[in-house]
């Protein structure tokens, strides 16, 4: 591995985990700065909706604003760069699994797990998202049912 593909795979390592931190902390400006102008998210197989990064950022911050304290931990993440002969290109993909725990105003803990698909793009300002796929698969916790997925993800 050349010193170029390290790189890349710190800033999409830096990509995703800004990811994570935006959503918990409720940094939507920082959320919507990792995506290309035309990012879109598609949080739908997790029980949420599809659109722009705009549109979800708006959704999240409705659905999240509820919970004071949250946390994603993302990790096994499996990251594939497009192959240009057999370089790697300015397109990429990481999937990686979320153990999610949001705390309610009563201290009453929600946790989830959900398989993340990153899309990412090299762009003039570094990597950013150009779509990301959110697939739960194993809600529990307060008022939470789980479900077995067939699908993989």
């Amino acid at each position: 591995m050349d010193l170029a593909t390290v790189m890349d795979r710190l800033a999409i390592d830096e990509v995703i985990s800004g990811y994570a931190a935006a959503v918990d902390d409720s940094d939507w400006p920082g959320f919507l700065a990792l995506y290309t102008p035309d990012g879109r998210a598609d949080h739908r197989a997790a029980g949420g909706i599809e659109g722009s990064a705009a549109e979800v950022a708006d959704w999240l911050a409705g659905v999240l604003g509820r919970f004071p304290v949250r946390q994603h931990l993302i990790g096994n993440r499996r990251l594939a760069f497009e192959d240009v002969g057999g370089y790697p290109g300015d397109r990429a993909e990481v999937r990686a699994d979320s153990l999610t725990t949001v705390f309610q105003e009563s201290g009453e803990a929600v946790t989830t797990v959900s398989r993340y698909t990153f899309g990412l793009s090299r762009t003039e300002d570094g990597w950013r998202l150009h779509g990301v796929v959110v697939r739960e698969k194993a809600p529990r916790g307060a008022g939470a049912t789980a479900r077995h997925r067939d699908d993989g993800g």
